[in-house]
C-alpha cells in the first residue's frame, strides 16, 4: 500500500487532479485491479497521501518542538527554525501540497485530525511567545493567527510563487512584534 501512496503522490504532484488511477497503478508497477483492492478511486488515494503528509509533518514537527524547547533560544531563532522546517515539509512537491490543501480533508474525522494538529502547533507557538514575552495580551489568539496565516501563505501563495522563509519571518514580526 505504501508503494501506491507514494506513486499517487508522484503522479498527483506532476499532473494534479488530471491524474488517473491507471497512471498511478502504472507508476506503482501494479495492475489497476490491485490498486482498486486498496483504494476505490483516485480521491481516496489523494486522502491517503494527505494523511501520510500530516503524519510525516507531525513526526518531524514533534522532533523540532522538542529541540526548540531544549534550546530555549531567542524567539527570532526559534521561529526561523520552525518556519524553515515547515517550508522544508512543503517545498519538495509544491503542486501536490497545494492540491492537498484544497481537496483534503473531507470527512469529519479527517477535519478533526487536522484541527488537533493545527491546535498542537498553535500551542507550541504560544509557548514560545509566552517564553519570549511576545504576542501581546492574547498570546493564544496571536499564536492561532500566526499558524493560520503561515498555513495560508505556505499552501496558497508559496506553492504557486516560490517559498520564501524571509517573507514568513516578516509575517511573524508583524503579527507578534517584539516588546517595546
Amino acid at each position: 500500500m505504501n508503494t501506491l501512496v507514494e506513486a499517487a503522490a508522484q503522479v498527483f504532484s506532476r499532473e494534479g487532479l488530471a491524474a488517473t488511477t491507471n497512471r498511478i497503478a502504472e507508476r506503482a508497477g501494479m495492475s489497476i485491479g490491485t490498486l482498486y483492492q486498496y483504494f476505490p478511486d483516485k480521491l481516496s488515494l489523494l486522502h491517503a497521501v494527505a494523511e501520510r503528509h500530516v503524519r510525516d509533518a507531525d513526526r518531524r514537527l514533534t522532533e523540532v518542538f522538542a529541540q526548540l524547547r531544549d534550546d530555549a533560544g531567542p524567539f527570532d531563532a526559534t521561529m526561523r527554525t520552525l518556519l524553515e522546517t515547515i517550508v522544508g515539509l512543503h517545498s519538495e512537491r509544491p503542486r501536490l501540497h497545494a492540491l492537498l490543501h484544497r481537496m483534503a480533508p473531507q470527512t469529519a474525522g479527517q477535519l478533526e485530525q487536522l484541527r488537533v494538529f493545527e491546535d498542537r502547533i498553535a500551542d507550541e507557538v504560544a509557548f514560545h511567545l509566552k517564553r519570549c514575552d511576545r504576542g501581546g495580551d492574547d498570546v493564544e489568539g496571536t499564536a492561532r493567527m500566526l499558524v493560520h496565516t503561515i498555513d495560508a501563505q505556505v499552501h496558497r501563495v508559496m506553492t504557486r510563487h516560490g517559498f520564501d522563509v524571509e517573507a514568513l519571518v516578516l509575517t511573524v514580526d508583524r503579527l507578534a512584534p517584539p516588546p517595546r
